[in-house]
């Protein structure tokens, strides 16, 4: 029987969804954004954002611990396990992007890795134990999501991992802990209390915290819920509830369990090519087809005879950067991507180096930029649009337009170039035999009996002593 809240509705759908319901394509699609996380967060353990949380989350022990990302010399409590991958992550914003918008895997994955690491003494954690929790916390992010239509466009308030993602992470690990119904309300109702960051803090080392938050709030939440800590019955009911976020908030009854669709079943996500705002694939998308019109693949651009680029997108201004000074920048801004994708036919990882950020031949191109927002272009993923026309010196013009770029869920990276990718991004700190472990481990994963054996996969080799800062809270 569903509860007559919509907040009880959702601690029946966590509690009562079981594995036997996981159709072939959710498993599918799961795993494919399961790999892909996996990789671009051992990637970004790498980078600075992430060593720097790896030495604050150093000040606090336990005698329970898990395993960090590619760091073989580190394990942190739980909770701050699942922060510093959570922030691995995000470091480069190259991780899965849904719609409506968000980032859904990195605020859970990081959480259950955490806790079946931990748990692994006690019980095994089957790997499809993982895939039906991992579902449950991304199944809620989505309907949560469905409530809002102002939640279909690119945000302008908040980061809406940092709220979805936050009550997701704790669906998640709710259903891992095998919680009664009654404890998934309290879950829901405490992580609320931890949801929401503002998008200002976008283009800056500090967006990266909103997903490793969401995931250790999330497991967080949980843990206090297990303790007997009570929050609101109807946090997902009322205005002052979650609906605090959204200025059209409308909770809707899901569907019955004996008959439940899932949203991963009806959509799939994007999968990124390159670590940068899901926008700016489009406009690199564009930008490289008008390229082939000024020379061959191998050639150098002749940027002394580009008098003017126009770029036609959706207006989002925390894209809108004409002259990026840092990665972050870099990764936020629709001019970058698309100058870059014209000086070098596509963007890669090393693309947001520093020496490639400041290119004299880039600011020349990014100095003949400009902008434009036509009414039909909506700052939605599922709708919006590029296009960059060039207008030579010499008068001539050429135009290409993107509607759907390769990696999008309409047009989906193939298996074979979404491991590539993982590969790519795995070897930076893992060696071949863990890279090739972790791929065949999540292939077969609904097979696992054991998912300790990721964590073995993810320990990497890699020091945090390139950042030896050290931290007193006395």
């Amino acid at each position: 029987m569903w509860s007559k809240t919509i907040t009880g509705n959702f601690a029946g759908m966590i509690h009562g969804l079981n594995a036997s319901q996981l159709t072939d394509q959710v498993l599918r699609r799961s795993k494919r954004m399961i790999l892909d996380t996996l990789g671009v967060g051992l990637l970004g353990s790498s980078t600075e954002v992430c060593h720097k949380v790896i030495h604050y989350s150093k000040i606090y022990s336990t005698n329970t611990s898990s395993t960090v990302w590619g760091h073989s010399d580190v394990r942190l409590p739980p909770l701050y396990a699942a922060f510093a991958n959570g922030v691995a992550v995000h470091s480069m914003d190259f991780d899965d992007t849904w719609h409506p918008a968000t980032h859904p895997s990195g605020t859970v994955l990081p959480s259950l890795v955490a806790l079946s690491d931990t748990l692994s003494a006690k019980k095994k954690i089957s790997g499809l134990d993982l895939l039906l929790a991992f579902n449950v916390g991304i199944e809620v992010q989505g309907r949560l999501l469905r409530f809002s239509s102002e939640a279909h466009n690119i945000p302008k308030r908040f980061h809406p991992p940092s709220v979805v993602g936050t009550m997701g992470s704790a669906a998640a690990v709710a259903k891992l802990l095998a919680f009664d119904q009654f404890k998934c309300k309290e879950a829901l109702a405490i992580a609320a209390s931890y949801a929401g960051a503002p998008m200002a803090n976008a283009a800056t080392q500090t967006k990266p915290l909103h997903i490793g938050n969401a995931a250790r709030h999330g497991l967080e939440a949980a843990c206090l819920a297990s303790l007997g800590l009570q929050g609101n019955k109807q946090i997902l009911d009322m205005e002052s509830g979650l609906g605090a976020f959204y200025g059209d908030y409308t909770p809707q009854v899901l569907p019955p369990l004996q008959s439940y669709s899932w949203l991963l079943d009806q959509q799939d996500v994007a999968i990124k090519r390159f670590p940068a705002h899901l926008g700016t694939h489009w406009v690199a998308d564009a930008a490289s087809s008008v390229r082939k019109h000024l020379v061959g693949s191998d050639d150098p651009l002749p940027v002394s005879k580009i008098k003017k680029i126009t770029l036609k997108v959706p207006e989002a201004q925390y894209v809108n950067r004409s002259f990026p000074n840092s990665e972050h920048e870099a990764r936020h801004s629709f001019q970058f991507a698309a100058c870059t994708a014209l000086l070098d036919g596509s963007i890669s990882v090393q693309s947001f180096n520093r020496q490639n950020i400041f290119r004299p031949e880039l600011k020349e191109l990014l100095c003949k930029t400009q902008m434009e927002h036509p009414s039909d272009n909506k700052p939605s993923f599922e709708s919006l649009y590029c296009e960059v026309s060039i207008t030579l010196q010499d008068g001539d013009m050429f135009s290409e337009r993107c509607d759907t770029f390769y990696g999008h869920w309409r047009k989906p990276l193939s298996k074979e170039d979404l491991e590539k990718k993982f590969r790519s991004n795995a070897s930076s700190v893992l060696s071949l035999e863990a890279t090739e472990g972790i791929i065949e481990t999540v292939n077969h994963l609904e097979e696992v009996e054991d998912c300790v054996v990721l964590s073995e996969f993810l320990k990497g080799t890699q020091s945090t002593q390139e950042f030896p800062q050290t931290i007193s809270l006395s």
